[in-house]
């Protein structure tokens, strides 16, 4: 185990680095090409398990929901609570720990491997700011993808509900569709979902920061994406506490 005094460095260092990253984020705007590259990549990547997980979510959740609630004769509510429940809290959470384990750790390995065979050191001997050319595309990248995956995901756990609730339910399909959004607001949807660009700047900052932090040769690079990995899983977990008590303290 590292003594305090180092681990207090690492997180002083990840901190100044993180203040650095916000920084040469707006660089990234006048690289369209390289941002679209690393979006296309993170969508293409990740879209798989979201669909996987938001199919899931949406039957699992019709199936403990209409259990609960049948308990009550409450059915009716079920798609307003299922709906509610994935766009506010589910849904989001999901896609930000599905891209902390897809992203991250993708980001980690590649960098990690430019690190080990020096092309990084190439870039600052050349005079470029890695920061830029290399961390600030794939920040905003991950920034924009977030939020795609989450309606993403969102819309298959909805949809998948319907399916579940078409074949064991009595619902038709304008029906669910009402109830579902009953009591669902645009200014819930949209926090909801924008919040997840949170979570994308901490995915795409902790993949960046051990892909540079690599060493050990190969070896370092499965260590760095297992650490990126589990440095976002973290953030976004701690970030999705703060974010919900803001959005308590938002005023309607």
């Amino acid at each position: 185990m590292a003594p305090l005094s180092e681990v207090l460095e690492r997180v002083g260092r990840f901190l100044a680095f993180t203040g650095q990253c916000v920084i040469v984020l707006p660089s990234a705007f006048v690289r369209p090409l390289a941002v679209w590259q690393q979006l296309y990549g993170a969508l293409v990547g990740t879209l798989p398990l979201v669909l996987v997980a938001g199919c899931t979510i949406g039957i699992v959740s019709w199936l403990q929901l209409r259990s609960l609630l049948s308990m009550f004769n409450s059915e009716t509510l079920l798609p307003s609570a299922l709906t509610l429940g994935t766009v506010r809290g589910l849904g989001p959470v999901i896609a930000g720990l599905i891209a902390a384990g897809r992203i991250a750790s993708g980001i980690g390995a590649e960098l990690g491997s430019q690190r080990i065979s020096e092309q990084i050191d190439a870039l600052s001997i050349l005079g470029l700011s890695p920061l830029r050319r290399l961390v600030a595309p794939r920040v905003l990248a991950c920034m924009i993808a977030l939020p795609l995956l989450t309606l993403f995901t969102d819309y298959l756990a909805v949809l998948s509900s319907y399916v579940a609730e078409a074949i064991g339910g009595t619902m038709t399909w304008p029906q669910y569709r009402l109830e579902a959004i009953r009591y669902l607001y645009m200014r819930d949807a949209l926090f909801s979902t924008l919040k997840t660009s949170v979570y994308g700047f901490w995915i795409a900052v902790s993949g960046c920061w051990w892909g540079l932090e690599t060493t050990e040769g190969t070896e370092g690079v499965g260590k760095a994406a297992t650490r990126a990995v589990v440095l976002a899983t973290v953030l976004v977990l701690v970030s999705d506490v703060f974010l919900v008590r803001l959005e308590q303290l938002i005023p309607d």
